[in-house]
C-alpha cells in the first residue's frame, strides 16, 4: 500500500534561516517541533541574536527530534536545500514606502548573493514583506529558476480568510476551501466564486450572508494591522505557512497553496510575482493553477498585479 503524504519520511536535509527576527526565529521553532530538518542554520546581521537563538533551540531538542542547530555567517548556509529569507529593515519615523523598499532590496542583495555563493542549488522561500516584490527581486537577482524562488504570497490571507469563514459557518476551517489572490496587501482579492464548504457553494450553506462575507474578508485583509497594533508584529501564523510550503516540498506532496510565484499570461498578467494557488512539490513550484474567475475578480486581480507592476518599474532591477 502506497504510504500516506504525513507518513512519508522527511529526506534528511538542512534549512537556512536569513533574520532571526520574530518571523525567522519562530519559523525556526516550527521547523524543530515538526521535525522537518537535520540541520538548521540560522544567520542574522546581529551575530550574538542568531548564536543565542541556536543556542535556545538546542536545549529544546531533548523535548522533539534530533537535529543539529548552528549559527554564523553565509558559510553557514553551505549545501541548503532549503533557504527562508527573514530578513529586512524597519520604517523610519517619516520615511516613505518607496525609501523603506530601496533600503530592503540593498539588503535583499546582500542576502542573496549569500545564498547564491553557498548553496546554489537551494530553494529560496521569501517571507520579508513586500513580499511579492522582494520574491520577484530574489529571482531576479538570484539568477535561479522561478521555479526554485517562492514567496509566502497570501497563504496567510487565506488561511484567515477560512478561519474567519469557519466561524462563522461553524465548520472546521479545514473544510473551508476559499482563495485570496494577488498582492499580499491591501489590494488583494478573495475569489468568492469558487468559495465552498465540502463542496457547498457557500451562498447554498445555510447562514449565507453577503454582507458578513465582506466584512469577514475585511477582517482578513487587515488582520495584521490590527495583531500589529495589539503586539507589535505577526509570526504564528506565518510561521506555520512557511512550515507548510517547506513540508510540501521535502515530501514533495504537491499540494496546492496560494504562494507568490512568478506568473506570465494569468488572467493576462504577465512578469510579476502575484499570490496565486499553485502545486508545491520537490521542485518548488511545480505549476500554476489559474481559477476559472468571475468578471469582477479577473479585473480586481489585474488592478492589484498592476500595483505591483508599478513598483517593479520604479525599482532598478
Amino acid at each position: 500500500m502506497k504510504p500516506l503524504e504525513s507518513e512519508k519520511p522527511v529526506p534528511p536535509v538542512k534549512i537556512g534561516v536569513v533574520g532571526t527576527g520574530h518571523v525567522g526565529a519562530t519559523f525556526a521553532f516550527t521547523l524543530l517541533l515538526r521535525g522537518l530538518a537535520r540541520e538548521l542554520a540560522l544567520v542574522d546581521r546581529r551575530r550574538d541574536k542568531a548564536e543565542g537563538d541556536a543556542m535556545d533551540l538546542n536545549h529544546a531538542v531533548p523535548f522533539a527530534r534530533p537535529v543539529r542547530i548552528v549559527a554564523g555567517g553565509y558559510e553557514t548556509l553551505e549545501d541548503a536545500s532549503i533557504v527562508c529569507i527573514a530578513a529586512g529593515v524597519a520604517q523610519r519615523p517619516g520615511e516613505d514606502r518607496l525609501n523603506l523598499l530601496r533600503r530592503n532590496i540593498a539588503v535583499l542583495r546582500e542576502v542573496v548573493a549569500g545564498i547564491t555563493a553557498h548553496c546554489p542549488e537551494a530553494i529560496i522561500l521569501v517571507a520579508s514583506n513586500p513580499v511579492d516584490i522582494l520574491s520577484y527581486a530574489a529571482w531576479k537577482l538570484s539568477g535561479y529558476p522561478a521555479a526554485r524562488v517562492i514567496g509566502s504570497g497570501t497563504i496567510l490571507d487565506t488561511a484567515r480568510l477560512r478561519y474567519l469563514l469557519s466561524r462563522h459557518y461553524r465548520v472546521d476551517p479545514r473544510s473551508v476551501h476559499a482563495h485570496i489572490i494577488g498582492e499580499h496587501g491591501d489590494s488583494e482579492v478573495p475569489v468568492w466564486s469558487l468559495a465552498n464548504i465540502a463542496g457547498i457553494r457557500l451562498e447554498d450553506f445555510e447562514g449565507y450572508e453577503p454582507e458578513a462575507h465582506r466584512v469577514i474578508f475585511e477582517k482578513a485583509r487587515d488582520a495584521a494591522y490590527e495583531i500589529i497594533r495589539r503586539k507589535g508584529a505577526t509570526y504564528y501564523a506565518i510561521a506555520v505557512g512557511l512550515a507548510r510550503i517547506v513540508e510540501s516540498i521535502l515530501r514533495d506532496e504537491n499540494t496546492v497553496l496560494s504562494v507568490s510565484t512568478l506568473v506570465n499570461g494569468y488572467h493576462g498578467v504577465r512578469d510579476v510575482y502575484v499570490g496565486v494557488p499553485a502545486v508545491v512539490g520537490r521542485n518548488g513550484v511545480e505549476r500554476v493553477i489559474e481559477l476559472p474567475l468571475a468578471r469582477e475578480e479577473v479585473e480586481a486581480f489585474r488592478r492589484s498585479a498592476s500595483i505591483l507592476r508599478g513598483v517593479l518599474d520604479s525599482l532598478d532591477l
